[in-house]
């Protein structure tokens, strides 16, 4: 179990800003095996983002409740998933060959594709949380950290890593069974209380989980196809277009359509 605990610590100190513990240490070969805790590291950030949104909404309007909340997250990882996903828009949009649109994702200047891709994706989060009954947005919050995160994740248990080096490539490792299995254990059991409590009903998370595969499927192919793998900008993407696409599913449940 400590050793276990470590493994989430080491998880936490990557993916996000958060401190961990001194004990906790570091090697090499930890890190290798903290992506199993991916989801969970989602799950805490949900649990800030949707706390923040909730302290927010007592006295402000959804919009600026749905803006706070998301640059808490944007706080909290270090706009880490943005800028993969930012990253990812401009190797795909401007990388005719494999090796150009690797060349690109490294650059760490954003160019258009990547500018408009991370208004466009920014955008559509905000203007679905903005829409989405609080109550719901902060269990779509609650699920959709880790639930976009478990899809990341799922490029490391299924894909080869598309580069020599780079900075996912400590986590390029391929998961084993068991290990994508605990993170698909930390995603269930959020989304059951969330069922149990009524916070979702079943078409909700049924149409999230839709979502989030045809997201991560779509995005997997073109990895596969463009990339011949994928890298640390790739996971990003998919965590961040996963997770938009998670709150437009639970807020089309709701029957809230313009023309409706």
């Amino acid at each position: 179990m400590i050793h276990q605990l470590r493994l989430f610590f080491i998880a936490v100190q990557f993916f996000t800003r958060l401190p961990i513990p001194r004990w906790v240490g570091f090697e090499q070969a930890w890190l290798n095996h903290a992506s199993r805790y991916f989801p969970l590291v989602g799950l805490v950030v949900g649990a800030i983002a949707a706390a923040v949104y909730a302290l927010a909404a007592l006295w402000l309007p959804a919009p600026v409740a749905a803006v706070l909340s998301t640059a808490a997250t944007i706080y909290i990882t270090g706009a880490f998933h943005e800028d993969g996903f930012a990253d990812t828009c401009d190797g795909l949009g401007g990388g005719m060959t494999r090796e150009r649109a690797l060349d690109i994702m490294k650059d760490s200047r954003v160019g258009a594709y990547g500018a408009i891709g991370i208004v466009c994706m920014l955008a559509a989060k905000l203007a679905a949380l903005a829409t989405l009954p609080p109550s719901s947005a902060i269990a779509a919050l609650l699920l959709a950290h880790p639930l976009s995160r478990l899809a990341a994740t799922s490029l490391i248990w299924k894909m080869d890593y598309a580069r020599a080096e780079g900075k996912a490539k400590p986590l390029a490792v391929r998961m084993t069974n068991m290990e994508f299995l605990i993170a698909v254990l930390t995603v269930l059991l959020p989304a059951a209380a969330l069922l149990l409590y009524g916070a979702l009903d079943l078409a909700a998370l049924a149409a999230a989980l839709l979502a989030t595969l045809l997201a991560e499927g779509w995005l997997a192919r073109k990895f596969a196809h463009r990339l011949g793998g994928y890298t640390g900008d790739c996971l990003g993407a998919v965590q961040q277009l996963a997770e938009a696409a998670i709150y437009i599913a639970i807020l089309a449940t709701l029957g809230h359509g313009a023309l409706a």
